[in-house]
């Protein structure tokens, strides 16, 4: 069947700690993560007479598309339309969920097999976080279990559905950008070594804390473990990034929010997204609008998401009109 048009609709995710930055138990990196139902990336792609790119992070955008079609061997121009994005250097996956995004459309639209993990190596992403593939072949509670000795993307070791009935709670700061590009670069060669007891204590925290509490639909349990996560892996990138979080305003709101209920605040990545979780929908928005309430909102956004138990989303209209759609990992 061929395909006319290919939308693709892609989560963003919280990342929501690295398990040993330093590798001193073995692997680099790991970590754990989340995905989220919003926001989310969707983009459309078609043949067209003449390449075109339309939305934004348009540049970006037909940069990873002419890398996939090159990598793919075609021939063919392509009409590529960005309909809605995250907010870039926010903590949220952007780039990654777009650049693979684009993959997956234009490999469903040529008839070639979905390959987010090559696809990934092939557009510079996924180098320390096998998350942002995990997130496209399914969704809810991911770990990756770093990088090895060996040129391979970190394999995806654990996943576990996110609790339809908990929310989290993000607090953006539009105003600033998280650390990304050069900078990352060099504020990673130039952290100190991180403590190999604080890595083993964050594996046992995600084994024995953070996913038990997930499959018991125990948040006390599984926000403890975030938050305990997030204090030791915040301290370590604190030098490079202004403190624990890079935000002071997101700071401040994440603090109210665990000492007035919430559980396991964070920041995910470089931020500067900061999150927290409540047990349901209304205990979120009360605790939402009290935040507002005590003028800890200002100048930032406040949104209450859920967890995404799926990756991405591909439709697609045949030749003959008719309308196809797909979910991977429901």
């Amino acid at each position: 069947m061929i395909e006319d048009v290919v939308i693709v609709s892609a989560p963003a995710r919280l990342h929501l700690g690295f398990l040993d930055p330093g590798g001193s138990l073995g692997r680099r990196f790991g970590g754990i993560g989340l995905a989220l139902d919003a926001p989310s990336t969707t983009i459309a792609v078609q043949r067209a007479s003449r390449d075109s790119v339309a939305g934004p992070h348009a540049e970006r955008a037909a940069r990873h598309l002419d890398t996939m079609r090159r990598a793919l061997g075609l021939r063919g121009a392509y009409a590529l339309t960005i309909d809605t994005a995250m907010p870039a250097h926010a903590g949220l996956g952007s780039g990654t969920q777009l650049a693979l995004a684009i993959a997956c459309a234009l490999r469903r639209l040529e008839g070639c097999d979905l390959a987010p993990d090559q696809d990934a190596a092939l557009l510079g992403r996924g180098n320390r976080s096998g998350l942002g593939t995990a997130f496209i072949t399914g969704g809810g509670v991911a770990v990756d279990g770093g990088r090895g000795d060996r040129d391979l993307p970190p394999p995806l070791i654990a996943r576990l559905p996110f609790p339809d009935d908990w929310r989290v709670i993000l607090v953006m700061d539009p105003r600033q950008t998280g650390v990304h590009g050069q900078d990352e670069l060099d504020a990673f060669a130039a952290l100190p070594p991180f403590a190999e007891s604080d890595a083993a204590r964050i594996c046992q925290l995600v084994l024995l804390r953070a996913l038990p509490g997930l499959g018991e639909h125990d948040l006390d349990a599984f926000g403890a473990a975030i938050a305990e996560i997030q204090e030791k892996v915040g301290a370590h990138f604190a030098t490079a990034q202004g403190g624990v979080f890079s935000s002071d305003t997101v700071a401040a709101a994440c603090t109210w929010l665990a000492a007035n209920g919430a559980r396991g605040i964070g920041q995910s990545s470089w931020g500067p997204t900061g999150f927290a979780f409540a047990p349901s929908n209304d205990a979120a928005e009360a605790l939402v609008a009290q935040l507002s309430s005590q003028g800890l909102a200002e100048a930032l956004e406040i949104r209450v998401a859920r967890g995404r138990n799926r990756g991405v989303e591909i439709s697609s209209t045949a030749a003959l009109g008719r309308r196809v759609g797909t979910s991977l990992g429901r």
